[in-house]
């Protein structure tokens, strides 16, 4: 399912079940959008999901859900009100419920999230 009032290609169904090797080279050799967010896998009440990612999101928060990113490849940030945060691979970061923030690639980044599988990628209104 994608997102359409968001330049984002979001697919929130689940990619791989349980007892499946979880590919996440052949998504992102296979990914032309600049910005590629698909859930891989669910984990009890949460899911992991996987980021090919250039460009900006939009400023949003989450009233009930923290957020967990963990780099894969290149350079990503997240911009907090009062600070910008950079990650370099293999470097991670939680951004708890109701802090607003925005993230950031200015190059090509490849990510991980791990989040509640209730979870409104977008942010809360």
């Amino acid at each position: 399912m994608s997102e359409s009032i968001y330049p984002y290609a979001t697919y929130l169904d689940v990619k791989f079940p349980p007892l499946q090797v979880v590919d996440v080279p052949a998504l992102v050799a296979g990914n032309q959008h600049p910005w590629y967010n698909q859930t891989l896998c669910r984990v009890n009440d949460s899911v992991i999901r996987l980021g090919v990612l250039q460009g900006e999101y939009h400023w949003h928060k989450h009233d009930n859900d923290d957020e967990f990113f963990f780099v894969l490849e290149g350079t990503f940030f997240i911009d907090l009100e009062d600070r910008s945060v950079e990650l370099k691979p293999r470097e991670g970061f939680v951004v708890p419920k109701g802090i607003v923030h925005r993230t950031r690639a200015p190059q090509r980044a490849v990510i991980l999230m791990a989040e509640t599988a209730a979870i409104v990628p977008t942010g809360d209104a």
